[in-house]
């Protein structure tokens, strides 16, 4: 169980960070992509993508499927085998849960939210997102789980980019907040059961996720956008935000669980183009029909006002840069988003 603090043991784990898993090279194999007949176990399965991946998965009809989650219905839905599981922690029992199974897609977390009132947020993530992860890999494994994904966060890597320099796979971790520190350390968890116990381990690093079903901060720019509220964000046009698509992260995570080049690597995730926030804001206004109403407030003024609000981390992220190279993913495994930024937003805002 890994619960110590992000230091120099955990970097030197990441082997200077250019090779988290240290496998196979950085080229495109030769031959097809594999696929396994065994079970695919999905954890947080009724969450916003575990329960895309199970349709997708579903849908595909060369898998079993079962999921898992704390409000599952215990039995078969849509072809779909549900497994009610308790709170993700150190002491989860996952008994039963690998039968047949060949793949685990571990989606289940403790999320990061703004403002947080756990008493020990650091403690608290450290319970669910590393103990709880690196638990139910030792399980998986002993089990005789063949391939174990992970889904990280862009955040192990830093909370943004300077001008002309995008987040890699090479870049050592820089974790800024509890939630990211707990996701670095369960990379680190997973690695030293990789090593122990020849489970291939696959880590993917996704920025933020949009699609059908979204919430939160997404959600609400797309109610302002809809009622046509004027927004203060008309000038934020220098800054560079990479997102995802729930759609290609879906991809990206069924590529992971089939190509033999994905064994033991780390991919940061992305859609194929990055956004400034104004950009951004007009093309969920176009996906939406209608017209943004921005107003250019400089940037400077913008910072200033918010911190007398007390707002300055949210307008921070607003205006900041925050960029993924996913071109190892294209390198390695062959893969690039199937959908576009615009046909991601068309599906996100047809709520």
């Amino acid at each position: 169980m890994l619960l110590c603090d992000i230091n120099t043991d955990i970097y030197d784990r990441f082997e200077s960070g250019a090779r988290c898993f240290g496998a196979l090279p950085d080229r495109a194999p030769n031959g097809p992509l594999t696929v396994t007949a065994a079970t695919v176990l999905v954890t947080g399965a009724r969450g916003f993508v575990g329960a895309a991946l199970v349709h997708r998965l579903g849908r595909e009809g060369r898998f079993q499927v079962r999921g898992t989650s704390r409000n599952a219905p215990t039995g078969e839905a849509s072809g779909i085998e549900y497994r009610r599981v308790g709170d993700l922690a150190g002491d989860t029992d996952w008994s039963g849960a690998f039968d047949g199974v060949g793949t685990v897609v571990h989606l289940a977390a403790r999320v990061h939210v703004m403002q947080d009132q756990a008493a020990d947020p650091l403690g608290a993530f450290r319970r669910a997102n590393t103990a709880g992860t690196e638990a139910l890999a030792r399980q998986a494994a002993r089990a005789g789980v063949r391939r174990f994904i992970f889904l990280s966060s862009i955040k192990v890597n830093g909370e943004g980019t300077t001008a002309g320099r995008a987040f890699t796979e090479a870049d050592l971790p820089a974790p800024a907040d509890p939630y990211s520190r707990s996701k670095a350390e369960a990379e680190a968890g997973l690695m030293a059961v990789a090593s122990s116990t020849g489970m291939e381990v696959v880590v993917i690093r996704p920025p933020l996720v949009y699609g059908p079903g979204v919430k939160a901060n997404f959600l609400s720019m797309v109610r302002w956008l809809a009622r046509g509220v004027p927004l203060p964000l008309g000038a934020i046009t220098d800054n560079r935000r990479t997102l995802i698509g729930l759609d290609n992260l879906v991809d990206l995570i069924l590529t992971c669980a089939m190509h033999p080049a994905a064994a033991n690597q780390v991919f940061v995730a992305g859609d194929g183009e990055s956004l400034s926030t104004t950009g951004l804001l007009r093309r969920t206004a176009a996906a939406l029909g209608v017209q943004a109403r921005l107003v250019p407030v400089p940037v400077a003024l913008l910072k200033a006002g918010a911190a007398l609000l007390g707002r300055r981390d949210m307008v921070q992220r607003l205006c900041e840069s925050l960029e993924v190279d996913t071109s190892k993913a294209r390198r390695v495994l062959g893969w690039s988003p199937p959908f576009t930024v615009d046909e991601g937003l068309r599906r996100a805002v047809a709520i």
